[in-house]
C-alpha cells in the first residue's frame, strides 16, 4: 500500500482525496493552487531567520503562544518521554512577527485558508448522511474568521551526533484540529501509520501539499474520519548535514464551535494541551 498524489485539478479530485483521507487519514496534492515559489521563499527567508540571533527578540507569549519557541521547549509528543529535535515560530495574524517576513506569511497564511476551506466542503460533499447528520454546522464554516487557526514554521537542524538517544525530529503523534495543510518540506521522513500498523513514507516530491486529518475532525465525525498517527523520522548518511523547513497550517475551529456531545473546540483544545504539557 502507498500514498499516491490526486491532481487537484481532475474531475473526481474531491472524490478521490476523501476516499485517501478516509482509508489513510492522509491526503496528497499535486497541481493545486499553492504556488511552489512563494514556498521556497518562505522556506529561505525563515531559514535565515532561523540561524540569526533575530530570532531571540521574538520569544513565545506563554498566555497567546505567538512567536519563537527554542529547541530547548520543544514538545514531547503524547506517549513519549524525549524532547522533538526541532525549533519553530508560532503565526497568528493578530501575533507578533517580524516585520521583513509579515506581508508574505500573512498571504501565504491566507491563501492556504482558502483552499482548506475548499477541502473542508469537499469532505462535506462526500461524507455519509449519517456522518453528515453528526457536524453542527458545516465543516467549513467551522473555520471562518477563526483566530485559533495557527500557522507554524519549523526548523529541523541538522544531526549533530550527540543528540539524546532515541529522540527523533518528531516523535509519533496525532493532530488536535480539524484538518493540517503542510506543503511537502525539503527534505523526507515524513511518515504515517497505517491500520495494519505499518510505517508508509508520505510523498515528498516538492510541490505535493500533504493533508492530514485531525483529532478534532474526528471527533466531530464520530470515528467515521481517523486521525493518524505519523512522525518525522531523522534522516540517513548525508541527509543528517541538512536543515529541514516544515510549514504545517493547523485548522482550528472557532472556540465556541461544538464538535460533539461531550465538546466544543475550546474544551478539546484545551484538555488536549494539559496532556501535553502547554498549559
Amino acid at each position: 500500500m502507498k500514498l499516491e498524489a490526486i491532481d487537484y485539478t481532475a474531475e473526481n479530485a474531491a472524490e478521490l482525496f476523501v476516499k485517501s483521507l478516509r482509508e489513510t487519514g492522509f491526503g496528497v496534492l499535486k497541481n493545486h493552487p499553492i504556488q511552489q515559489e512563494s514556498v521556497q521563499s518562505i522556506y529561505d527567508n525563515w531559514y535565515a531567520f532561523f540561524n540569526s540571533q533575530e530570532k531571540d527578540n521574538f520569544q513565545f507569549n506563554v498566555d497567546t503562544q505567538d512567536g519563537f519557541f527554542p529547541a530547548s521547549v520543544s514538545e514531547v509528543a503524547k506517549g513519549h518521554t524525549k524532547k522533538d529535535i526541532k525549533e519553530y515560530y508560532h503565526y497568528y495574524p493578530t501575533g507578533q512577527c517580524p516585520a521583513e517576513l509579515k506581508a508574505q506569511i500573512q498571504e501565504y497564511y491566507d491563501n492556504a485558508n482558502t483552499l482548506a476551506t475548499e477541502l473542508l466542503s469537499w469532505v462535506e460533499e462526500h461524507s455519509p448522511e449519517e456522518v453528515s447528520a453528526l457536524y453542527s454546522q458545516s465543516l467549513s464554516s467551522m473555520i471562518e474568521e477563526s483566530e485559533k487557526t495557527l500557522l507554524r514554521i519549523l526548523h529541523y537542524p541538522p544531526l549533530e551526533g550527540d543528540e539524546e538517544l532515541g529522540a527523533i525530529r518528531a516523535g509519533a503523534h496525532e493532530d488536535i484540529n480539524l484538518l493540517t495543510v503542510l506543503p511537502a518540506a525539503n527534505e523526507p521522513g515524513l511518515q504515517v501509520k497505517t491500520k495494519e500498523g505499518d510505517w508508509l513514507d508520505v510523498p515528498c516530491d516538492f510541490g505535493n501539499l500533504i493533508i492530514n486529518i485531525g483529532d478534532m475532525l474526528q471527533e466531530a465525525s464520530g470515528g467515521y474520519y481517523p486521525s493518524t498517527t505519523h512522525r518525522v523520522i531523522n534522516p540517513e548518511g548525508a541527509d543528517k548535514t541538512k536543515s529541514r523547513i516544515s510549514l504545517p497550517l493547523f485548522l482550528h475551529p472557532k472556540p465556541e464551535v461544538v464538535l460533539s456531545e461531550r465538546h466544543t473546540a475550546n474544551s478539546y483544545l484545551m484538555e488536549r494541551l494539559r496532556e501535553l504539557g502547554v498549559i
